[in-house]
């Protein structure tokens, strides 16, 4: 299959644009950008090298972030005041990744982040979306004073559901180890992202979803320029990846206003799961 594809330009490309737009749909549903199907596709599949898959995966998360926030925003899923707070902690943790990068074996690290994505993964599933206006959320005199609560629309009337922000401080922590991981382990930072607002922040998923697909165009461009002035960004790679991806978000943006918040955490559910025995293995590999 990968020497007929490479044969055929024409096929190739439409087939990059294909797979894109599923993974576009599906990064922008559930705020990973489209990485987690991207990398795996090119370097499996297509057998890519990993650098300019990873430079691939990046332009498709900036079209993914650009083609799904401006809809997120004018729907009123994003907390964009949350967002702007919790980039503070990932752009740091970003910049100490990168520069622990070098100096730290990340072995270890893959069997730790595994364990770490399983019980993210339990935790999410153990709590009922339709709980939410039940729930009693700790008060947050910084949350309070930054006013970051809000509000978002859903049920099945599509009324504004209020919800309030807890332990904003802890989710600025928690994003920065969000950072430094997704630095040092080479994964979207979405991951971790996702569930810290989700359990740490009880921001509901529909808005925690749509709040890291507004964050990870902004921490991924840092890092695509890197990538670009490198020569890992292929044009004729990246190029038909973007077309792909931008179109899938857009149909992404309008799945998480009509799908269900339980559906969605399930299959975000799933998502951790496989990421998670991704990185076991990895972890189990580089001890032997």
């Amino acid at each position: 299959m990968k020497e007929f594809l490479v044969a055929n330009p024409i096929v190739f490309e439409t087939t990059l644009a294909m797979v894109a737009m599923v993974a576009g749909a599906f990064g922008a549903l559930l705020g990973l950008g489209g990485g987690f199907i991207l990398i795996p596709f090119l370097t499996l599949v297509l057998g890519v090298h990993i650098h300019y898959a990873i430079g691939a995966s990046l332009v498709s998360v900036i079209a993914t972030s650009s083609g799904a926030a401006a809809s997120y925003v004018r729907d009123r899923m994003t907390n964009v005041r949350v967002a702007i707070l919790l980039e503070i902690g990932t752009t740091l943790g970003a910049i100490t990744g990168a520069t622990l990068a070098s100096r730290i074996e990340p072995s270890g690290l893959f069997l730790l982040f595994s364990i770490l994505l399983v019980w993210s993964a339990f935790a999410m599933l153990r709590r009922r979306e339709g709980a939410g206006r039940e729930m009693k959320v700790p008060p947050d005199a910084l949350a309070d004073r930054l006013r970051l609560h809000s509000e978002y629309p859903g049920g099945t009337q599509k009324e504004m559901i209020p919800y309030r922000v807890a332990r904003a401080k802890l989710g600025i922590v928690l994003m920065y180890f969000a950072g430094c991981v997704s630095a040092l382990l080479g994964i979207g930072s979405g991951i971790l992202k996702v569930p810290a607002m989700d359990q740490a922040m009880r921001i509901p998923i529909k808005v925690s979803s749509a709040t890291s697909n507004f964050m990870i165009g902004v921490t991924t461009a840092t890092s695509a320029g890197i990538y670009f002035m490198r020569g890992d960004i292929i044009p004729g790679l990246a190029g038909p990846i973007a077309f792909g991806v931008l179109i899938g978000s857009q149909v992404g943006s309008r799945w998480l206003g009509k799908w269900s918040g339980q559906t969605i955490r399930f299959i975000f559910v799933i998502i951790l799961i496989l990421v998670a025995v991704e990185m076991g293995i990895k972890g189990v590999q580089s001890y032997f």
